[in-house]
């Protein structure tokens, strides 16, 4: 989240850079509307980065990132105009709920539902327990390869497989992203 708001940061001065180059010749009150917009997500930036520092649960830190994705959507509108472009819509995909929709099920994406722990998720992924994101992210990426579909010309008997490396790649995430957030516990 620290990553995405410092990119943000950095695309919003360039932002503000390109409306002075742009529009202050030709569409001064358009330019007006847009610094101030720009300057309210700056500000949104810095209330995200004070509260990130008080987040100590799942939902507090889900919470904020939907309101830093507001923001990043605000930002893609002023930015939009600054280069008179269409805007662009990002929609974020869970693979799991796509899987689960694919398949028509409204259970859970494993049979028995076999990620109970992150001790299951990295022996799934074929990982040591504690790897890094970066290898979480790396083995998902190469099991999934193998496993999807389209390499094994429309074979989809793997699929199974693949929705449990996912949901596998998914409870690490938010686990891994989580851990980074909460501070450090005291041994007793």
């Amino acid at each position: 989240m620290r990553r995405r708001i410092a990119e943000l940061r950095v695309k919003t001065e360039d932002s503000l850079d390109s409306a002075m180059e742009t529009m202050m010749q030709d569409r001064v009150d358009s330019y007006f509307r847009v610094e101030e917009g720009l300057g309210e997500i700056d500000h949104s930036l810095g209330l995200i980065e004070d509260e990130l520092q008080e987040i100590h649960d799942l939902t507090s830190a889900q919470r904020l990132d939907a309101r830093l994705e507001f923001i990043e959507d605000r930002w893609e509108e002023f930015d939009s105009e600054i280069r008179q472009r269409p805007r662009r819509r990002r929609r974020r995909i869970n693979m799991g709920d796509f899987f689960k929709a694919a398949s028509g099920g409204g259970g859970p994406t494993t049979a028995g539902g076999e990620i109970q722990s992150p001790t299951d998720a990295y022996r799934l992924l074929g990982l040591e327990y504690g790897s890094s994101l970066s290898e979480v992210t790396a083995a998902f990426r190469r099991q999934a390869k193998k496993l999807h579909p389209d390499a094994n010309e429309g074979d989809r008997s793997a699929e199974p497989q693949l929705r449990r490396i996912i949901e596998a790649y998914q409870f690490l995430k938010e686990h891994l992203s989580l851990s980074n957030i909460e501070p450090p516990r005291p041994f007793a």
